[in-house]
């Protein structure tokens, strides 16, 4: 590993000027992705920025009215356990409980996961049914993106130099709503999925009154299929309905084929696990009526 500098700034403001300052320099979170990527030589740089230490960055928060926050470098592991999050959001503590291993989810962020754009990153598809954003900042100002404008391109962002990664805000869920993260993997943990799926619903009076549906591995970046779920919109809340939507996402898939499943195991996938999603959001959101 090439030598580097190292800097642990305890403020925002802190942090954004040292990030400005040196165009190169990298931010470390849990370094659960980016100190792997330094010692094999696919990164290199001379500064490093440990952000654990400010107090903004590692926020959770939850109003009723507003929803919860999360702090860019909140690891998984306190995602997972906070009382907020599994009473008012329980696909998300479910998702941050298969998120690598345990020692993993102590380190790795929320953050890193979503900046590092992998397309299989197992977090994103249910970041984007649950309609979260991102704060993001620079010294020249902040502004707000929706998530799934966040990933570009395998291992690419869409942040500009210089800004950073502040939270990530979801809004506070709405009565009769669920949500659920289901993915293939070829072994029982802490393996890459071969395809995965996020998806909300809201239901009203046996009807979907709102449904987003997301995928994982079987595109460039974590897709969100906008037609898929617009088309549950207003439907009886059925295996009929349920059926087309998932048809729709097994269309709007653009898999490869690899050494972990072919280009149409993986369309075949994203229609068996858009149901299963589905089903279980729904069951979630029928449990709450």
């Amino acid at each position: 590993m090439k030598w580097f500098d190292y800097k642990a700034p305890t403020t925002l403001a802190g942090t954004l000027a040292d990030f400005d300052g040196h165009p190169g320099a990298y931010l470390l979170a849990g370094g659960t992705d980016l100190l792997v990527q330094l010692r094999a030589g696919r990164k290199e740089t001379d500064l490093v920025i440990d952000i654990k230490h400010v107090a903004e960055l590692n926020e959770i928060s939850f109003d009723e009215s507003t929803g919860l926050t999360l702090g860019a470098a909140v690891n998984w592991a306190d995602i997972q356990e906070h009382p907020d999050v599994k009473r008012h959001y329980p696909s998300l503590a479910e998702v941050s409980s298969i998120i690598g291993g345990t020692q993993i989810q102590g380190r790795a962020s929320l953050g890193g996961n979503l900046c590092n754009a992998a397309p299989s990153a197992d977090s994103i598809p249910l970041l984007i049914a649950l309609r979260a954003k991102c704060r993001v900042a620079s010294v020249h100002g902040e502004r707000v993106i929706a998530v799934e404008d966040v990933c570009i391109a395998p291992g690419k962002n869409s942040l500009k130099p210089g800004e950073i990664l502040v939270s990530v805000q979801f809004p506070a869920p709405k009565p009769s709503s669920g949500a659920h993260y289901l993915r293939f993997i070829p072994r029982n943990e802490m393996d890459i999925a071969v395809a995965g799926v996020g998806a909300s619903v809201v239901l009203s009076n046996g009807t979907f009154a709102e449904a987003h549906i997301a995928l994982a591995s079987v595109a460039p970046t974590p897709l969100f299929v906008r037609a898929a779920g617009d088309s549950l919109k207003g439907k009886p809340v059925n295996e009929e309905s349920i059926e087309a939507a998932a048809e729709l996402a097994k269309s709007a898939a653009q898999p490869i084929s690899d050494m972990r499943g072919t280009a149409e195991y993986r369309r075949h996938l994203c229609a068996v696990l858009t149901r299963r999603a589905l089903h279980a959001a729904v069951k979630q959101a029928q449990e709450l009526q």
